[in-house]
């Protein structure tokens, strides 16, 4: 139903929109040429790592004359205009470690450094300094996560349709929704948001677990998932897309979405080996076969599995509860629900969470 105040709220909407697409363009203050864009890291004190891309960009003209959304439409389409830089040489440097490693043909790099100076407990993001050195000079910086002491599990979630009600083929009604009605939209499933930062902050409340998130999204929509994130006030962390990766000229197609998961979580497992872990996915996918094929690879490492059931299909559902079966009889959990109250409660009961926190999810979920 439209009202009298849905015109303004399509301008707030699409105001928005342009912010948020305009964004890795309107951060240069409009210059032009070699830019690297970098995206949240993670690691530990025995290693980080980070990825970028560099991009060559055309400059604005006439900077001091374009304001709001002029100002907005241009970036984008300046941003709509960039390229990858192939070949281009990046040199990481932190903690007293330095790495340089070439970009790919689009542009992407990817860059693991290990620490030579001790890193203090606090804060959990730290500065990864990345200087472009050839084709030409460029510096900037990256935030890369590190749990602290106090940590005591690491959360691995699917996006869509785990946390984002994406419907996979309708991505254009489910960014309308996250613009136009903000974040009281239904884009995000009932009560995620604060179960997500009930995890955390897990048990405790100053934890700060490590949340790492994987995605079947492409680079380009960076901008709209971090906004998504703010908007719902889900705890941000580095977002690993499955789109680009595992492309190599031994294989020039990408892997399978449910192949680059499988190793991505193991290289997760290998980098936290103190800490065990938490693995939320959706029942559309191949979420439960994934992260049960890993608990039996990786005995005693995860603790809990969490499966949205979106699926109205019977006897997926069946197959599900087959392999809860069998995960349950080696020591871990898996739990198929329906909603965030069942996965917060059955988190508490594991310890991983409060009991204060159900109410919280509790009232997000009926809001």
């Amino acid at each position: 139903m439209f009202s009298e105040n849905t015109p303004q709220r399509i301008l707030r909407g699409l105001r928005r929109v342009l912010r948020v697409l305009a964004r890795p363009t309107r951060t240069d203050r409009g210059k032009g040429g070699i830019v690297i864009q970098p995206y949240r890291g993670y690691g530990s004190a025995e290693e980080v790592f980070v990825m970028g891309r560099v991009l060559r960009q055309y400059g604005e003209p006439g900077t001091g004359k374009w304001r709001s959304m002029g100002r907005d439409i241009l970036d984008i389409g300046r941003r709509l205009l960039r390229r990858g830089v192939a070949d281009a040489v990046v040199c990481g440097h932190f903690a007293g470690a330095e790495r340089r490693v070439r970009t790919d043909r689009d542009g992407y790099f990817r860059l693991a450094l290990k620490p030579v100076e001790a890193l203090a407990d606090e804060p959990c993001w730290h500065p990864l300094r990345l200087t472009l050195e050839t084709p030409v000079q460029v510096q900037t910086e990256a935030q890369v996560f590190i749990p602290t002491a106090r940590a005591r599990y690491v959360v691995i979630s699917d996006i869509d349709d785990t946390v984002m009600v994406t419907g996979v083929a309708n991505r254009i009604v489910m960014f309308a929704r996250l613009f136009l009605q903000g974040a009281e939209s239904r884009v995000a499933f009932p009560g995620v948001a604060a179960l997500y930062r009930a995890l955390h902050a897990g048990i405790g409340g100053d934890e700060r677990n490590p949340m790492l998130y994987v995605s079947r999204a492409p680079w380009s929509l960076y901008e709209v998932l971090d906004e998504f994130f703010h908007q719902h006030r889900i705890p941000v962390g580095p977002i690993l897309f499955l789109r680009e990766w595992g492309i190599s000229l031994r294989s020039p197609l990408p892997r399978r979405a449910e192949d680059h998961k499988r190793l991505l979580i193991e290289d997760m497992l290998a980098r936290y080996p103190d800490l065990p872990f938490v693995l939320i996915g959706d029942s559309g996918q191949h979420d439960p076969e994934v992260y049960a094929q890993l608990v039996h690879e990786h005995p005693g490492r995860v603790k809990a599995i969490y499966i949205r059931n979106i699926s109205p299909d019977a006897t997926r559902r069946d197959a599900i509860e087959a392999l809860t079966r069998e995960v349950m009889a080696t020591g871990s959990n898996l739990l198929l629900a329906a909603d965030s109250d069942t996965m917060a409660h059955h988190a508490m009961t594991l310890g991983l969470i409060p009991s204060s926190a159900l109410a919280a999810v509790h009232r997000e979920r009926t809001a």
